[in-house]
């Protein structure tokens, strides 16, 4: 799932990236990041968490 979703995220930003540069929407990629930077951090902190693999220090001694 997370190759899947790494794909999936390069699609997008390459989609909307394409769409700013035909014109066909009109976005200030600046002015986002500005508001919406810690909505970032938040979901980078969501997607560590949800990791699989993260707790593998905490498992029990046999």
């Amino acid at each position: 799932m997370r190759g899947n979703f790494g794909a999936v995220a390069l699609i997008l930003v390459g989609a909307l990236a394409l769409a700013i540069n035909l014109e066909v929407i009109e976005v200030d990629i600046a002015r986002l990041l500005r508001i919406w930077w810690p909505a970032l951090l938040i979901v980078l902190g969501v997607g560590a968490f949800l990791a699989p693999g993260t707790d593998e220090g905490r498992k029990k001694p046999d």
